[in-house]
């Protein structure tokens, strides 16, 4: 994610752990609500990708 050192799958598996966001939040000031949103709309968006390309084949 830009200006940090998390990725969208530092966040992601955060959250399946089990931690909540204002959780990670306080770990991470620097993320806002919004990057957490991003992170999960970029999950959904790369998930229905993948299941249509694999439709396709």
């Amino acid at each position: 994610m830009r200006g940090t050192r998390l990725t969208v799958g530092d966040v992601l598996g955060t959250l399946a752990a089990g931690r909540l966001e204002a959780e990670l939040r306080l770990d991470f000031p620097q993320l806002t609500h919004e990057d957490v949103l991003a992170c999960l709309a970029f999950a959904a968006e790369r998930e229905k990708r993948l299941i249509t390309s694999a439709a396709v084949m």
